[in-house]
């Protein structure tokens, strides 16, 4: 399906890591470090965005319901209805936490408090 610019939307995953990730102002929040995708459907649950720290070291990945995210294509970025102060008091996980399948209980809590927090709604 073509854009409003007349492009194709289909992007594979390893371009989208690395993209910005930008508030409604335009400001910088952080980047898309890593993406979450369900086994049987191969749907994306969660764009781990990530920032914080210096130089990489000691940077918090937090997780956001795709359903959030959209693509501005004139910034080459994606736009989240949230500022970065607002993500980073909220939710910080590990990847672990987030695809755990040896402690899905886990797995499953953090998916509800991201997608409560976000009001999205639960991908299944």
């Amino acid at each position: 399906m073509p854009t409003q610019s007349g492009r194709k939307t289909a992007i594979r995953a390893s371009k989208m890591l690395g993209t910005a990730v930008k508030d409604k102002a335009g400001h910088r929040i952080g980047e898309i470090g890593e993406l979450i995708r369900d086994k049987q459907s191969n749907d994306i649950i969660f764009a781990v965005v990530s920032f914080g720290g210096i130089l990489g070291l000691a940077e918090k990945d937090h997780p956001l319901p795709w359903s959030t995210l959209s693509y501005d294509e004139g910034e080459s970025s994606y736009v989240v209805d949230a500022t970065r102060e607002e993500l980073a008091s909220v939710l910080s996980d590990s990847l672990d936490d987030l695809t755990d399948d040896d402690d899905l209980a886990s797995q499953d809590a953090t998916q509800d408090r991201s997608s409560f927090y976000y009001r999205a709604p639960r991908y299944w």
